[in-house]
């Protein structure tokens, strides 16, 4: 990798942590290449990224950045997990966590906030972005659907009666 390389992965992975709203830092010794582009492809359909750095190169990146804390889970073979929606990229890594032992999540951090590996689960936890939106389109439709119940309701009322009166 040139020195131009290696300015432009720098450049990429400051625009991530600058648009990200989660990072979580994974090592994942011993997956096969069919193991990880699986991973890739749950990280891509949940609207994440799993990109593997140099820590050298990624210590550059996170300087002057709200997640420069991590910066001490970036030793060995590591991986970043990223996403905007904070729920995204822990919800993939701590998934794959359970089915693959090769995978393991060292931490991560939300903003400024460094979480613990537990950190991440509890975040997995979740609902994500989209479930909440659902949740309070949900909530808002509900009030609207039962005044067009209800005032839909006394006009069925007269025509029931209305015909029970025709019928006797």
């Amino acid at each position: 990798m040139d020195r131009q390389q290696k300015a432009d992965l720098v450049a990429e992975l400051k625009t991530v942590f600058a648009e990200t709203g989660v990072v979580v830092v994974t090592r994942n010794n011993g997956l096969t290449v069919a193991q990880s582009s699986d991973l890739r492809n749950q990280m891509r359909d949940a609207g994440a990224q799993f990109k593997v750095a140099k820590n050298r190169l990624a210590l550059i990146a996170l300087e002057d950045s709200t997640y420069q804390p991590i910066s001490d889970l970036l030793k060995g073979p590591t991986a970043l997990a990223t996403s905007s929606d904070p729920v995204a990229a822990a919800k993939v890594a701590v998934n794959f966590a359970k089915d693959n032992e090769q995978f393991e999540i060292l931490g991560g951090a939300m903003g400024d906030t460094v979480l613990d590996v537990n950190g991440i689960k509890a975040l997995a936890e979740l609902p994500s972005l989209d479930e909440l939106r659902g949740t309070l389109v949900g909530l808002i439709q509900a009030p609207a659907t039962k005044i067009a119940r209800i005032t839909k309701e006394p006009a069925g009322m007269l025509a029931r009666v209305l015909s029970a009166k025709a019928a006797a």
